[in-house]
């Protein structure tokens, strides 16, 4: 039984094996895209995270939630070496996404038509790196964040992975179900998979119809994650950018990679793992490699990497068990 609805910006889907959960997962799935909302928006001027920017500064006591999703975002850091680092919201918003998605749509490029270049390119002005995730200031004792003067933090990727883990944690926990949660992409299953396992489509757009997904794999626990230079693009400044960002260079990721999907023991690490794939460009095979996670790599020119055990044909499971 499925069940959708749109929120931060995306669609989100919650499956369950027992009918008669379906209601209630959907409710839990709204109270806690709601929360997420309230705690991480940048888009939002009375959101927890906002807040915290305006402090200037000083410790601020935040909720449970931000300062687990803080967290998570810097531990995610640390574990990717940087390439995932949560520091890089000026950069971010200097590459024009400084509003909800939707209300860029109007500038966002069309590309369809348009052949996938190496590297996005130029900017007019020289980006600044990101300042670096080891400037937040975490006090679990106190639950208190601080974030330095004119450091901006962006939580989108690794909130909506942890959103996602949540939801289907907390769907499992509280109901005799199996759940697969599906976020804008960030998919988590959790309980007693169905016979088979989850299917699970890949896709550079996460809205792509079953038809036209390049791969179905069967999920059985854990999370996928893809991350795509292709979807959430727009024109700014006369050139065509996306929503990774290399916080190296303040600017957006290399388009080696049109499409990274990776699997893991949670979402949000298989969204570390993919988003990272992106930033790492011609790195990313050695080190996913290194990382243990399956993963499907597609280049720029269609090219397709797999590594660690992902499945050349569907159906398979790349969370470690074939599909029956």
């Amino acid at each position: 039984m499925l069940r959708t609805m749109h929120a931060i910006g995306t669609t989100a889907i919650v499956a369950v094996t027992a009918p008669p959960t379906a209601e209630r997962a959907q409710r839990i799935m709204r109270d806690e895209l709601v929360a997420i909302d309230a705690a991480c928006s940048r888009f939002r001027a009375d959101s927890e995270l906002s807040a915290l920017h305006r402090a200037d500064g000083a410790p601020v006591k935040v909720s449970a939630l931000l300062f687990e999703a803080v967290e998570v975002a810097c531990d995610v850091a640390r574990r990717t070496e940087g390439a995932v680092d949560p520091t890089v919201g000026v950069a971010i918003e200097e590459l024009g996404y400084d509003r909800d998605f939707e209300e860029l749509e109007s500038d966002v490029a069309d590309v369809a038509d348009v052949a996938e270049a190496a590297d996005v390119a130029a900017p007019a002005d020289p980006p600044r790196p990101a300042p670096g995730w080891w400037l937040i200031e975490l006090d679990r004792r106190h639950r208190t964040v601080r974030v330095p003067p004119g450091v901006h933090v962006d939580l989108g990727a690794s909130a909506k992975a942890l959103v996602t883990d949540r939801i289907a944690e907390r769907i499992a926990g509280s109901m005799t179900t199996g759940v697969l949660v599906s976020i804008g992409g960030d998919v988590a299953v959790a309980g007693p998979p169905p016979d088979g396992g989850w299917a699970v489509g890949i896709a550079s757009d996460s809205s792509a119809p079953v038809d036209d997904v390049d791969q179905v794999v069967s999920l059985r626990g854990g999370g996928i994650a893809s991350s795509s230079t292709s979807v959430r693009t727009w024109r700014h400044r006369g050139r065509r950018v996306h929503h990774i960002v290399d916080p190296a260079t303040g600017d957006c990721a290399s388009t080696h990679w049109r499409l990274v999907s990776c699997s893991a023991d949670s979402c949000v690490d298989a969204n570390a793992a993919s988003t990272a794939a992106v930033v790492w460009g011609s790195w990313a095979v050695p080190n996913l490699v290194a990382l243990g996670h399956p993963a499907r790599l597609v280049r720029h020119d269609g090219q397709v990497v797999t590594v660690n055990g992902w499945p050349s044909d569907a159906p398979a499971d790349p969370h470690g068990q074939a599909a029956s």
